[in-house]
């Protein structure tokens, strides 16, 4: 017997398409591209800080997403400093009272502020907590967490493993951008520049060129300078046996992207659950790849759901659109 057959799975459920929206034209963009769920930011406590909704445009972003029947999660996956926990305490209860349909934390602190000031409100474990295993899944549901992101250095034998081992909600990523740092946690942007990528102030320090030094001496490396720039996520064929493992939503990451961006990747996968649901074979034509490869793509691929192969991930010849 394989150890993957030897691996008990979750029953199959139909998992959520949960689409990025930096503002307007793209919350508006995923819900006519047919997405279960929309996640945004606020203009603060959000890792992605130079987009997102005012806190007073909250009540109407929920009350359209509901009207179309689709879930509203607020990211609020910063790490939250001692100063300032009477404000975050005040936007999470602004958030739960908009309605919001969960909350996607980073900060163990977030995680008691939000039980104590809002019970009801939903709670989602962002990647940035890091959570590999097992272990991580157990104790973030004993402290409070409905639903956990796997990191995403997991391959799909793991994540299956992690299914089948734990109960409550997990969600992956399957969509955008890599981050070269474990699980989304750089520090080198902090070090070198005073911007923290756990503040929502990525520099981006992973698309810059570097020279590589090997005893002492530069070792020449042709056109592949960019040397932590990973290729974007891409899990389209992969839907049928993330359902079969039981994952419980399907995050596309793009929340910087445009409305096109949304729209294209956000009908990629809802057409592509539905298939893989009803049990029919996905059908990716030749077009539609090529336009989710047009509209945003530092090189496609399933990368680390397909088992890790670094020299796979980072091609290093290329740090953005091409």
């Amino acid at each position: 017997m394989s150890a993957r057959a030897a691996i008990p799975q979750k029953p199959r459920r139909k998992p959520e398409v949960k689409s990025p929206a930096g503002h307007w034209p793209q919350l508006h963009a995923a819900i006519e591209a047919g997405a279960d769920a929309v996640y945004f930011g606020l203009k603060h406590f959000t890792a992605r800080a130079k987009t997102g909704f005012e806190l007073a445009e909250l009540p109407e972003a929920m009350r359209t997403l509901h009207g179309r029947g689709v879930h509203g999660y607020v990211t609020f996956n910063t790490l939250i400093f001692e100063h300032e926990l009477r404000e975050a305490a005040r936007v999470i209860a602004a958030i739960a009272e908009a309605g919001a349909d969960g909350v996607i934390v980073q900060d163990w602190s977030a995680v008691k502020l939000a039980r104590e000031i809002a019970p009801d409100l939903k709670l989602h474990g962002s990647t940035q907590m890091s959570i590999t295993e097992t272990r991580g899944v157990r104790m973030a549901r004993e402290l409070g967490v409905d639903r956990v992101t796997l990191a995403r250095e997991l391959s799909l034998d793991e994540i299956r493993a992690i299914a089948a081992e734990t109960d409550g909600e997990l969600e992956i990523f399957v969509h955008g951008a890599l981050c070269v740092a474990y699980s989304g946690q750089c520090f080198s942007s902090e070090a070198w520049g005073g911007r923290s990528a756990n503040r929502g102030q990525c520099a981006q320090a992973c698309r810059l060129p570097y020279e590589m030094l090997v005893d002492g001496r530069v070792e020449p490396l042709g056109d592949a300078r960019y040397l932590l720039s990973p290729g974007d996520l891409y899990a389209l064929r992969q839907i049928p046996e993330i359902i079969d493992a039981g994952i419980a939503a399907l995050k596309i990451e793009g929340r910087y992207k445009d409305a096109d961006y949304v729209a294209l990747t956000t009908r990629a996968y809802r057409k592509a659950v539905d298939e893989a649901w009803v049990g029919h074979t996905a059908t990716i034509a030749p077009q539609e790849e090529l336009q989710l490869t047009q509209v945003y793509s530092r090189g496609l691929g399933p990368y680390f759901l397909t088992g890790t192969n670094h020299q796979k991930v980072v091609e290093g010849r290329a740090p953005r659109h091409r």
